[in-house]
This record gives structure tokens, C-alpha cells and sequence, in this order.
């Protein structure tokens, strides 16, 4: 099911992707020379906080997957991270010499560790 809209069985919001993450996962993708792939995001148990964050093409979903779709590009999460992300977004930052990447501004993160890796 692709959908931005929440889902009311679980009373959730799907996260999201900004329009400068769905440009440089599609480009990723174009990389790997499969356009059936989408970008699946996870929360797991680890790292200082209790939880972190996991982000990794996946060309499978299942029926459970809560599967949202920015610009062309899936974000595919599983219904239990789904819940922990309701409402999240994936951005993608370029800063010159600091290094570009990914961040995820999550609603429900509580506090994060000194790290950045972690949060609960």
C-alpha cells in the first residue's frame, strides 16, 4: 500500500522523505542500476540510547510494510519501526566540508546519545 496519508488502522502518520532525500536516494538507486528498489528505514535495539536507526535498499516488502512515496521514491518501513517513526522525516544535507548525509528528524525521539547514532 502506498500512501502519505495516515494510516487508520494504526492510527499513524508514515514517515517521510524531503524532496533533497528522494533526489539523492533516486540517484543512489540509479547507481545500482535497479529501479525496483525502494529505501527501507528501521529502528533496532542498540547503541547508547536503547534504539538506532538502520537505512538500506530493500527490493521486497511485505503486506505489513507501511510503504510511503515522495517524488517517485518508497520509504518502506516495517510496522513495528513504523510506529516508533510516525510522523519522521528523512532530509538529505549537503554541507561542503563537514561531509552530506542523511538525517532523520523524528517526533518521537526523546533525547539522543552524544554519539548521534543512538536514541530512545
Amino acid at each position: 500500500m502506498i500512501t502519505n496519508e495516515p494510516d487508520i488502522a494504526t492510527a499513524t502518520v508514515p514517515a517521510s522523505l524531503s524532496t533533497a532525500a528522494a533526489a539523492k536516494v533516486a540517484e543512489l538507486i540509479a547507481a545500482e542500476g535497479d529501479t525496483s528498489l525502494a529505501l527501507r528505514l528501521g529502528v533496532r535495539p542498540g547503541g547508547c540510547s536503547g534504539f538506532q536507526y538502520e537505512m538500506y535498499f530493500d527490493g521486497q516488502t511485505d503486506d505489513s510494510d507501511v510503504v510511503s512515496e515522495t517524488d517517485g521514491v518508497r520509504l518502506v518501513l516495517d510496522a513495528q519501526s513504523a510506529q516508533m517513526l510516525s510522523g519522521a522525516t528523512v532530509d538529505y544535507k549537503e554541507q561542503g566540508l563537514q561531509g552530506s548525509g542523511f538525517a532523520i528528524n523524528n517526533p518521537n525521539q526523546q533525547r539522543g546519545c552524544g554519539c548521534g547514532e543512538s536514541f530512545c
